[in-house]
């Protein structure tokens, strides 16, 4: 039994029971008797007492999160730093981790996924605000409560971004699944590294599958480093491209290619909420075609071999840098070099004399002035055969399109120009600022007309919603208040009419296949059912779903049923048959089983020397039993596989068969002749016989 369940620490915290193991510490159930809540204590493990590596980092765990005020991160109520024991008194969270739910529901439907990532990052955006840099974020790290709600735990490698900015030791520390590539290295960790741990973990939520995995902790940091992941929806084509854009771009290799904060990756979050159909202008900057190479370090200039060929190597190939091997000459071999390097250069200044005579004659050459207006600046960029040098100013024309050429100086064929001039282009554009005007609640037209008078380009986005009467603004991104450049594009998003009705998954988990799927059916979902083979639970029985129970779906999802086959339950059973005592002979037993003669285990059998006789069973689920003696019913028995139980459910006596009755012969009974009284002797008739007359 653990040493502290049962013990009171500082006359406060009675301690119930283990409810986590970590690497440095273990996770108890307590009960502050002060406050009368329940807390969760983590106290740091005995071996890890003396060694200040690990102190340290549990000491920053509770200063980390005691800085912090946040309903997305775990509180702390007490610390105690003590000799024999050192322990943090928190929040006590009753729920699931992040990386068991997403065990237990495999792919998580995106709608999820976004709650999730949203709480999360709030979290974050909090603590990056407050200067604490996570630097282990990963699901296992995340709880997840009945409600929905996220908490973020474990700041114990957290490090404080005003007074650090790299890892306390040479090697990566963190889950290396989830790590940057930076911090893979043990360079400089920022708000980004997180960013970057959360895209992993959006992926995985998304896909059902880890973006980077392998047989050793050291070749999925390699991993990290230089290989590009599936694209989620090779994975799952069921995510909306906008949520697999934001799931690569917080997981770009370089952490300036990345969202710059949480908050800018929430604000994108927001604005594919808003309109899941969205398609972010990330251009393919997440796309790494050529995977990096990675080049040893040369420290020191390699040695000459003595050929005049100096030789190193990087990674598996040899590569070869040559240098001049210095030779004496006599005095002519100067002679010669010198008035060759003379003549030399006689050509090379004559020949460019004459370019720049040709250039400044070209110079000269009169030309019309193009007519720009109308085109944009990368057209006149590219059509360019004169030369001319652009100058760019910027006025807004909300009727011309932006970017467009509205005026240019000299005007179009007013004058002839030499080529190269400076020609002086106005495009339609400033960078003029205005704020977003509040129009939630605006009819379409009327949102529409505000952004214009504000010298902003409305884009509507019809998104379906409840709450809002359809055809008028439900929000707009960039949000009311925002300043923006004007000619910038503002999204309103305009109601569309009510959303589908929704269900609540029941509880299904342990119910049969027929009324699980009844339930479901009441409530207009479609039930997929796929069979599980290793499950102990009789054929037949519920065991997941996906999505999993209390989630709310749209009316005409499809519920998949994880069902037991009851193959998994397959047991051997033996049924031990008394014999009746009475019977002198030999009696015929049949062995019926569901219905069917089990002619394997039918026999004769004398009664008389054995009295009970075992019969056996393989099966799963239950099955019904029958022994006949001699064509009677004897025996009932019901077999539960599942828990190896025989029960008798008939017993009946065995009569003996009755044997037909043996008449006896039929006789005739004998004549009896009156005895013949002699009236004379009898006479020898001379044969030897006396006959009597």
């Amino acid at each position: 039994m653990d040493k502290y369940i049962g013990k009171r620490l500082d006359g406060r915290y009675e301690i119930h029971e283990l409810i986590g193991v970590g690497g440095m510490a273990n996770v108890y159930r307590c009960n502050d008797t002060v406050d009368d809540r329940e807390v969760a204590i983590k106290i740091l493990k005995d071996e890890y007492l003396n060694n200040e590596e690990f102190i340290r980092r549990f000491k920053n765990e509770s200063k980390a999160i005691a800085m912090l005020s946040h309903p997305n991160i775990v509180k702390v109520y007490d610390v105690s730093f003590g000799d024999m024991i050192q322990y943090i008194v928190m929040e006590y969270i009753d729920g699931v981790t992040l990386k068991e739910y997403i065990e237990r529901q495999g792919i998580i439907e995106w709608k999820d996924v976004l709650h999730l990532t949203t709480q999360i990052l709030k979290a974050l955006q909090h603590a990056h605000e407050c200067g604490i840099v996570h630097r282990d974020i990963k699901p296992q790290n995340i709880m997840l409560l009945q409600d929905g709600t996220i908490k973020v735990t474990d700041f114990g490698i957290a490090r404080f971004s005003d007074k650090a900015t790299r890892t306390m030791t040479d090697q990566a520390i963190g889950s290396v699944h989830y790590i940057a590539p930076e911090q893979a290295r043990g360079d400089v960790t920022d708000g980004k590294t997180d960013i970057y741990s959360v895209g992993v973990m959006l992926y995985e939520m998304l896909t059902g599958k880890l973006p980077f995995d392998g047989d050793s902790a050291v070749s999925v940091a390699l991993m990290q480093l230089q290989s590009v992941p599936k694209r989620p929806r090779e994975v799952n084509p069921g995510i909306p491209i906008g949520l697999e854009q934001i799931t690569m771009k917080a997981m770009q290799k370089q952490p300036s290619d990345r969202y710059t904060s949480a908050a800018e990756m929430l604000s994108e979050l927001e604005r594919f909420r808003l309109n899941p159909s969205v398609v972010f202008d990330y251009g393919n900057s997440f796309v790494d075609n050529e995977p990096t190479k990675y080049v040893s370090n040369i420290k020191d200039r390699p040695k000459d071999e003595g050929n005049g060929v100096n030789r190193f190597k990087v990674e598996d190939e040899d590569f070869e840098e040559e240098e001049n091997v210095i030779v004496e000459h006599g005095a002519m071999f100067y002679v010669v070099k010198g008035v060759l390097i003379a003549a030399i250069t006689v050509c090379v200044v004559f020949f460019a004399l004459a370019l720049i005579q040709a250039f400044q004659s070209g110079q000269t050459k009169d030309v019309e002035v193009p007519d720009y207006v109308g085109k944009t600046l990368v057209q006149a960029k590219e059509d360019n055969p004169e030369n001319f040098v652009f100058e760019i100013n910027s006025k807004y024309d909300e009727s011309k399109e932006i970017g467009t050429i509205i005026a240019q100086e000299p005007a179009a064929g007013s004058m002839k120009i030499k080529s190269g001039s400076t020609i002086t282009l106005t495009v339609n554009g400033t960078d003029t600022e205005m704020s977003v005007p509040f129009v939630t609640n605006y009819s379409e037209s009327e949102a529409v007309r505000a952004m214009k008078d504000k010298s902003l380009m409305p884009q509507v986005v019809y998104v379906e919603n409840t709450k809002t009467p359809k055809g008028y603004v439900i929000d707009t991104f960039p949000a009311a208040g925002a300043k923006e450049t004007i000619g910038s594009t503002v999204y309103i998003y305009i109601a569309n009419g009510a959303r589908a009705e929704t269900a609540e998954i029941p509880a299904i988990i342990g119910s049969t296949l027929s009324d699980a799927q009844s339930k479901l059916n009441e409530l207009n979902l479609t039930v997929e059912v796929t069979y599980n083979d290793e499950s102990k639970e009789p054929k037949d029985t519920v065991i997941a779903s996906s999505p999993l129970p209390y989630g709310k779906v749209d009316k005409g999802t499809v519920v998949t049923l994880i069902v037991s086959s009851g193959k998994g339950d397959k047991r051997s059973v033996e049924v031990y048959v008394d014999l009746p005592t009475n019977v002198e002979g030999s009696v015929e037993m049949t062995v019926i089983v569901d219905g069917a003669i089990d002619s394997s285990q039918s026999k004769t059998l004398i009664p008389a020397y054995n009295s009970t006789c075992t019969l056996k069973f393989e099966g799963s689920g239950t099955s019904n039993v029958v022994v006949q003696l001699d064509g009677q019913v004897y025996r009932e028995y019901t077999i539960d596989f599942s828990q190896a139980a025989v029960t008798n459910t008939v017993t009946h006596e065995y009569k003996a068969p009755t044997q037909p009755a043996t008449e006896a012969p039929a006789t005739e009974a004998p004549v009896t002749e009156a005895p013949v009284t002699p009236t004379e002797a009898p006479v020898d008739d001379g044969s030897g016989d006396y006959v009597i007359y």
